[in-house]
């Protein structure tokens, strides 16, 4: 029998529209809480896991490497500013106490009878013993550009002293160990390159952009961490880039505020 008007279910109630991005999510709800709550402001994070198939360098066996995607947006009534980025583990190397090692290794060398320059050759050849660290990159970008997670990674991954990884065989533990101890860096060192490498790989974000870097470096000779950070709008890190001099660097908190009252 047709079923009697009064017992026709309701259609479902239509449904809101699907973030296409963690960033796009975090938009959504902090204006959903600007609104409902009828907040001056509100600031919202959303961290979520995400795997990438990776490589070991020399055996090529594969390997799921997680990573943390992070999408950041703060919202008045009146207007949402955006940021978008990751979180990266890798591997640093102490360049201080690879040139006392250094130092040290080549007094050691002439003392048993080498000549200097050959001491110097020898040096330039073996890969000299530091302290290495686990490190933590986190980089973030303000635009309204979409922009790849998976570019973000490199970012973060490149400008250590080595990428690290969940499967190595011996043959590329010992490419990760020579790439590091060849390509040693202070945290501020990571910093630096993220920064230079964002305007190499993002060459077209307005200079009203905004560029976030930071970097933590578990210690194993200390029993405390390292921690470097910096930021500024893309303007200002490129004319540091291009000048050599900083001119300047607007905090996220200036610059957020600056995008809120447009």
């Amino acid at each position: 029998m047709p079923t009697p008007i009064g017992d026709l279910v309701d259609p479902e109630p239509a449904q809101p529209p699907q973030a296409p991005a963690v960033e796009s999510l975090a938009e959504r709800i902090a204006r959903q809480l600007s609104v409902g709550h009828e907040a001056r402001r509100a600031d919202v994070e959303i961290r979520a896991h995400f795997p990438l198939t990776r490589r070991a360098p020399l055996s090529g066996k594969p390997s799921q490497e997680l990573y943390t995607l992070i999408g950041r947006a703060v919202a008045t009534p009146d207007r949402c500013v955006r940021l978008v980025g990751v979180e990266a583990e890798g591997m640093m190397a102490c360049p201080c106490a690879q040139e006392m090692v250094r130092t040290h290794s080549r007094e050691r060398l002439v003392e048993s009878g080498m000549d200097g320059a050959l001491a110097d050759r020898v040096l330039e050849l073996v890969p000299l013993a530091t302290h290495n660290q686990r490190g933590l990159g986190r980089l973030m970008v303000g635009t309204d550009r979409p922009l790849r997670a998976e570019d973000l990674v490199e970012i973060v991954e490149t400008s250590m002293s080595s990428e690290n990884y969940d499967l190595l065989k011996r043959p590329d533990e010992l490419f990760v160990v020579e790439k590091a101890h060849r390509h040693a860096r202070f945290v501020e060192d990571a910093v630096r390159e993220m920064l230079y490498n964002v305007m190499g790989v993002y060459r077209d974000l307005p200079d009203d952009a905004y560029v976030h870097a930071r970097q933590v470096n578990m210690e194993t000779i200390h029993k405390h961490d390292v921690f470097a950070e910096r930021g500024g709008t893309i303007g200002e890190i490129r004319a540091e880039t291009r000048d050599g001099a900083p001119p300047g660097a607007t905090t996220l908190v200036a610059w957020l505020a600056t995008q809120l009252e447009r």
